[in-house]
């Protein structure tokens, strides 16, 4: 059931999980907001490195990329990955980064 919530200013659609229903109504502030709410108190520079991966992959390729390849191209380990979002690269990276929620393994 997709619920409404105000993200960098800006009325969002989200689905149950919280994802974005309009990845191309995201922005930086959108990104900050979604952040805060999955446990993540300030987006460092490895952050964005990880975010603006996504969302280039994301635009390219209508899907998220598979985890190993997130790590590979982005030369995070998958534990870095998991130390900067809590939540996981699926959860909490792709969240962040406005991307539908992932329906394989990211």
């Amino acid at each position: 059931m997709a619920q409404k919530i105000f993200l960098g200013g800006k009325e969002f659609e989200v689905d149950e999980d919280g994802f974005i229903q309009n990845p191309d109504a995201w922005d930086q502030g959108v990104a900050v907001d979604l952040a805060k709410v999955e446990g993540v108190a300030e987006l460092t520079e490895k952050h964005w490195t990880i975010v603006n991966y996504l969302r280039d992959y994301y635009l390219k390729n209508k899907t998220a990329p598979m985890v190993r390849r997130l790590c590979k191209e982005t030369n995070f380990k998958l534990n870095e990955i998991y130390e900067m979002f809590p939540s996981g690269p699926a959860r909490g990276a792709c969240k962040i980064a406005g991307l539908p929620k992932p329906t394989g393994c990211v």
